[in-house]
């Protein structure tokens, strides 16, 4: 398990690096074998965390080992294991501009910039709910068969991931995006890609699930 707390303290540095988290904020977890999990340490500046702080939790989120106690967050990233067998990281950050579309509730679900359709395709918003409660996980649950990226409304943002790499990278994606949208709704409105076209970026990133919910353009746009 060496491995894995040295794999979740880097990533906690490079958020923190990034000024996608700050002071206490946001918190990380991988899946471990014998349907155990590995997640952050709860009220710790994720910014000079090390392997050592890391928890252990059963599949309940309830603590096995550790130093510190778990996130109080837990019980949404044993939702994520419990529903979603292929994915084996879990990241809940706070990137600004990304947080600033969950406090307005917007969704992503426009065929905008043809590399979000192909990575995250859409990224729904995840009723609120009081942070680290049960309601909360509760609410993920209605949207978290299709999504790998969501956005929790007044919160911040989720991302998954085969690896903690890729839910990394899904949160680069997500708050880059975010950032682009906000800056070009100041110049003008944003035109929908076309429904054909749409639908062929969604093959070429193997989210053929999101055809017909996407939104996109007419074909004659």
């Amino acid at each position: 398990m060496i491995k894995q707390a040295e794999e979740l303290a880097e990533f906690c540095n490079r958020l923190y690096d990034k000024e996608y988290i700050t002071g206490i904020e946001g918190n990380l977890s991988v899946r471990l074998p014998e349907n155990r999990i590995m997640i952050t340490p709860k009220g710790l500046n994720k910014g000079f965390i090390t392997s050592k702080d890391m928890v252990v939790c059963d599949a309940s989120g309830a603590k096995l080992e550790g130093i510190h106690e778990p996130s109080s967050e837990v019980t949404i990233h044993a939702a994520v294991y419990k529903y979603r067998n292929e994915i084996n990281a879990v990241c809940h950050a706070h990137p600004v501009f990304a947080t600033a579309f969950s406090l307005a509730g917007k969704p992503f679900n426009k065929a905008i910039l043809p590399e979000f359709v192909t990575t995250l395709g859409i990224v729904p918003v995840v009723r609120y709910a009081t942070p680290g409660s049960e309601k909360l996980a509760s609410n993920l649950l209605e949207v978290i068969d299709k999504y790998e990226a969501f956005l929790l409304e007044k919160h911040g943002s989720l991302t998954l991931g085969r690896s903690m790499m890729e839910a990394f990278n899904r949160t680069e994606i997500l708050e880059r995006y975010s950032k682009l949208l906000f800056y070009a709704r100041q110049i003008e409105s944003l035109k929908l890609i076309p429904r054909e076209e749409t639908d062929r970026l969604l093959d070429i990133g193997g989210r053929q699930n999101l055809k017909g919910i996407i939104i996109a353009g007419k074909s004659d746009q």
